[in-house]
């Protein structure tokens, strides 16, 4: 797995911005990867050269590894680059967070994707879609760019969603009322009442769509007790509030299946979807925002998926590079 070897000087100018420190761990998971591309090596040169902010983000995410490098023996470079050492990697990565060792880094990178695909127990990279069968037999369907940690015993069933989202069918065999099933966000708690449904994590809310069985939400700060969401149903909900149940879109999970299906959806919401399965950054021009588009398309080749897009609206999309584009009226 060919890596960075220059030496780097942490940059001066404190954290970069939270969308760049975002991208730059994006190409730096993708090179991380086994299957990296030289188109992608390439395009991410393009990338660091663009601005000098992005090449002071990559030198930041150069120092941030070099933080594991500079560790005792060969440690630092196993828990980095071998997958069958993600929890040493993991351990490492939260004594390093702990102890403040990443000072600058870690609050540029704090919550993205790299940082995340180090610590947590499963991880999805951009663009992947990934099944897993859990200790319990309940299946998980984890979306792109998804992080999640599992604490499964005796006494519960518990998953933390760190990023992304996540589609679960529990395991009916097993009795909830001994082991509950729970889905954890930082905004609350979903607990599984023998069913199928999906947890999305954004920005300032969560969102949840149940599809079979039932659902019990509770914020994590209010006061009150949780709202129960039937089957059919879509919500969300931020630390201290739920919002009112409404009847879920029945193509809500066709990611799972690696398909977007868009019924009369904005070209705006349509993008935006669209760009959580693309490495670097897809735009929407205000132009074409509020055009309507219908169809199914392909979340596992989103370059076919905009050719769709175009056939079926007067739309391009102009590409200032590889991996950075906006749609445009055509």
């Amino acid at each position: 797995m060919a890596m960075p070897t220059e030496e780097v000087a942490e940059p001066a100018g404190g954290p970069v911005g939270e969308e760049v420190a975002r991208r730059a761990a994006e190409w730096m998971a993708r090179l991380w990867s086994e299957d990296a591309s030289e188109e992608e090596r390439e395009a991410c040169a393009k990338w660091r050269a663009e601005d000098p902010e992005h090449e002071r983000a990559w030198k930041l995410l150069l120092s941030f590894a070099q933080k594991f490098d500079n560790l005792p023996g060969d440690v630092a470079s196993q828990v980095l680059r071998e997958p069958a050492t993600r929890g040493a990697r993991r351990r490492v990565l939260r004594a390093l967070v702990m102890t403040g060792a990443l000072g600058a880094i870690g609050h540029a990178l704090h919550g993205t994707e790299v940082v995340q695909l180090a610590m947590s127990d499963q991880s999805t990279r951009t663009g992947e879609i990934r099944e897993l069968t859990l200790p319990d037999g309940s299946q998980l369907v984890l979306a792109s760019a998804t992080a999640i940690d599992l604490r499964f015993d005796g006494r519960e069933r518990r998953i933390q969603l760190l990023r992304g989202e996540v589609h679960v069918q529990t395991a009916h065999a097993v009795p909830s009322a001994h082991r509950p099933f729970r889905v954890e966000t930082r905004h609350g708690t979903v607990l599984a009442l023998g069913t199928r449904f999906t947890v999305r994590l954004q920005a300032d809310a969560s969102r949840v769509a149940v599809f079979e069985g039932a659902v019990q939400v509770q914020p994590a700060r209010a006061a009150s007790r949780g709202l129960r969401v039937d089957a059919g149903q879509i919500l969300s909900f931020s630390a201290t509030r739920t919002a009112a149940p409404t009847v879920v879109d029945a193509n809500e999970a066709a990611w799972t299946r690696g398909m977007l299906v868009a019924e009369d959806m904005r070209v705006a919401d349509f993008v935006a979807e669209l760009n959580r399965y693309r490495l670097g950054a897809l735009r929407c021009d205000s132009a074409v925002a509020d055009l309507r588009v219908t169809g199914v398309f392909p979340l596992r080749d989103t370059d076919r998926a905009l050719a769709n897009l175009a056939l079926a609206l007067p739309v391009r999309v102009r590409w200032r590079t590889r991996y950075w584009g906006s749609v445009e009226a055509r």
